[in-house]
């Protein structure tokens, strides 16, 4: 299991440092900063993401059912961490220049495809590290060395490379040199961190009973899938569309909370990077204590409650003001999204019949990043209407009790791993 969770750890090099609270603000802030025409570098930045987004809606499932029928998680899962690591090496070479915003935007939209394919099989592995009666535990314990390793991450980031000028180390910020080297650092953390896995965990074995498929052969066994998943539980379809929903509301929560502390909160750029180190803290810990109530009473409360939870959390930001409020009130957001992410982890595991994770989780992949464009779209469109930033937290309270309200149709799973009927 600790080489299995030390990937998740690693993890938070590319969606910490590089996706969230480093390397897209030094793109927005800086590269693009005085980028000629209409469109902004934030702009630029969230069509490249929905490009990504696209491919692996597009990818997901074939990689899933092709890696099921090789027995080849673990090779997909050391090559698609291989590309992570290149991409995110590779972006040591955006400089400070708006010259440089289409290297990085590329670099950054090929790792979050290649990223969000190695999921796949690392979800798939989820089985092989645990058992019926602790697989809530370990998805909890995973979540949570992603967040520890952002908090340990983020704060290397910042005191060494960061804060002041150029950070303890001294290092030059002309022409961007200091968040340069912060993307080395970030893709060797991450090369170290997937090792383990790779080295310890024994390759899972070929299933004759799951034939290799060509491309259109993968497509065809993709819906045949979701038609047999419909005739044999319409719950777990159900859950596939709920999870899509409110999966991308967890998202936006990260994705645009440095931006609204900055903008509307009146944090400074360096209190948000310390904000992000608590709020991983507290996501990580509610990951920790939630993985044991899934164990105990389900993955769905789980779900509910913390949906509940943060969309309570959201309508108190849209009425208070100030940096101290959005402590208070942003960090009781940040302590549900770990519980959400890992009880749906948790949920979609017990309910694949063993042998077919790959397959169930490259569904999973793909209809959650199916949903990726709504949030990002109700923030801009509530932003648009209202002429204030605070107003984009609505559209991400509607996703997540959208997400909710689908929610409340699912049964609780069943273990397919102990009822394979």
């Amino acid at each position: 299991m600790a080489a299995w969770c030390a990937w998740d750890w690693g993890s938070a090099a590319f969606n910490a440092v590089m996706t969230t609270f480093v390397f897209t603000v030094y793109l927005t802030s800086s590269v693009g900063k005085h980028l000629p025409g209409p469109m902004s570098a934030t702009s630029w930045l969230s069509w490249a993401m929905a490009a990504a987004g696209l491919l692996v809606a597009v990818l997901a499932p074939v990689m899933g059912q092709r890696s099921d029928a090789a027995g080849s998680r673990k090779r997909s899962l050391g090559g698609w961490s291989l590309l992570v690591f290149v991409c995110t090496l590779c972006c040591f070479f955006v400089r400070d220049d708006y010259h440089y915003l289409w290297l990085g935007l590329l670099l950054l939209a090929v790792g979050t495809v290649c990223f969000e394919l190695s999921n796949v099989p690392y979800y798939a592995m989820l089985r092989q590290v645990s058992t019926p009666a602790t697989v809530g535990r370990v998805s909890g314990v995973g979540w949570a060395c992603g967040y520890l390793g952002g908090i340990v991450l983020l704060l290397v980031c910042n005191y060494g490379f960061i804060a002041g000028d150029g950070g303890l180390l001294g290092v030059p910020t002309a022409d961007g040199l200091n968040i340069r080297i912060v993307a080395v650092l970030a893709a060797v953390w991450f090369g170290a961190s997937a090792l383990p896995v790779l080295l310890v965990l024994p390759r899972e074995p070929r299933r004759d009973d799951v034939p290799r498929l060509g491309i259109v052969g993968s497509y065809r066994a993709v819906f045949a899938s979701i038609a047999e998943l419909w005739r044999a539980d319409r719950h777990a379809v159900v859950f596939l569309l709920a999870q899509a929903l409110f999966r991308d509301g967890l998202a936006a929560v990260f994705t645009f909370g440095a931006v609204l502390g900055t903008t509307v909160y009146g944090m400074s750029a360096s209190t948000v990077l310390v904000f992000g180190v608590v709020a991983n803290v507290f996501a990580a810990a509610g990951a920790l204590v939630a993985g044991r109530f899934d164990d105990r009473y389900g993955a769905k409360p789980v779900i509910v409650v913390s949906l509940v939870a943060m969309a309570v959390a959201g309508c108190a930001l849209l009425a208070v003001s100030g940096e101290l409020m959005f402590w208070v009130f942003g960090l009781m957001l940040t302590i549900f999204v770990g519980p959400a992410q890992a009880s749906a982890r948790s949920y979609m595991t017990r309910l694949t019949p063993p042998g077919h994770e790959g397959r169930m989780f490259g569904l999973y992949q793909t209809t959650g990043r199916a949903a990726s464009f709504l949030a990002p779209t109700l923030f801009g469109v509530c932003v648009a209407l209202f002429h204030a930033d605070r107003a984009g937290i609505v559209g991400i309270i509607v996703v997540l009790l959208a997400g909710l309200a689908v929610l409340f149709i699912v049964r609780p799973a069943r273990d397919r791993a102990l009822d394979p009927a």
